[in-house]
């Protein structure tokens, strides 16, 4: 009981602050409770899948989907912005999250072990992660920092500019890496993954800034 109870706290914690940092980075107005019911959520489903079925690789690809299904059904984010608010979040947490477990790993305080999320050193990790997240969405909510381009109508036409759709594309290979850094833990290239999520975020941030100054209108009349 107190495993399955120290995984929800620290499991929603970590979903709670990439709803928060996605919120704060798109200027979206922020609902505490509804962000902790869907933390709660996912950290069920994930603590079934990762720690009784031992199954990381499937819990990856139900905690993306679970993320998006909430964008889109519960706070009410058009599909096709949900799925890049999707990827951009996964990704942007799981490159400070891998800076953290570079870290450990220097210090022997991080093994194979710790993907199962049931130890000590994957609770730090969380926690240090969440913290740093949300410290991050705080700043830039304080700082009025952030992009605008993310329509608040959950329905209705939409007017996709070349800008978006490689907004979309570089969503897609996340859940991918995300699996592989499992494999690549003990390898020589597990250092190419931050590069690579640093790269990804590089062109995701340069996109939206690109696109939030543009005078694209949103949805077609």
């Amino acid at each position: 009981m107190l495993e399955f109870g120290l995984y929800m706290i620290f499991s929603g914690m970590e979903t709670f602050a990439m709803f928060f940092l996605a919120f704060s980075l798109f200027k979206i107005d922020i609902y505490p409770i509804e962000m902790i019911f869907a933390g709660l959520i996912m950290a069920f489903f994930s603590f079934v899948i990762r720690v009784n079925y031992q199954w990381v690789e499937a819990d990856i690809i139900v905690q993306y989907a679970l993320m998006f299904c909430f964008f889109w059904m519960l706070f009410r984010i058009h599909m096709f912005y949900a799925a890049i608010l999707t990827g951009m979040i996964y990704q942007a947490y799981t490159f400070v999250q891998i800076v953290f477990i570079i870290l450990f790993q220097k210090i022997g305080f991080f093994s194979t072990h710790t993907f199962y999320g049931i130890d000590v050193s994957a609770y730090f990790m969380q926690l240090l992660t969440a913290a740093t997240i949300i410290s991050i969405g705080h700043y830039i909510s304080k700082r009025r920092k952030g992009f605008d381009f993310v329509p608040d109508k959950p329905n209705g036409l939409i007017k996709v500019s070349k800008r978006e759709k490689l907004l979309f594309i570089l969503n897609l290979p996340t859940a991918a890496i995300l699996i592989s850094i499992m494999y690549l833990f003990n390898s020589r290239y597990f250092l190419a993954v931050p590069l690579i999520y640093a790269f990804l975020l590089s062109c995701y941030i340069y996109l939206s800034y690109a696109k939030d100054r543009s005078e694209d209108e949103y949805t077609k009349s």
